[in-house]
């Protein structure tokens, strides 16, 4: 499961202008735990 700290991470970065062309999109931040299900 994602930390706190991990969270706040992404969604710095969705608050760039790099992340402009990131749209409808489902993005897990769980440590990667979502590839083994």
């Amino acid at each position: 499961m994602g930390e706190p700290a991990e969270i706040a991470a992404m969604v710095r970065y969705l608050c760039t202008p790099e992340a402009a062309y990131i749209t409808g999109q489902t993005l897990h931040v769980n440590g990667g735990m979502y590839l083994g299900s």
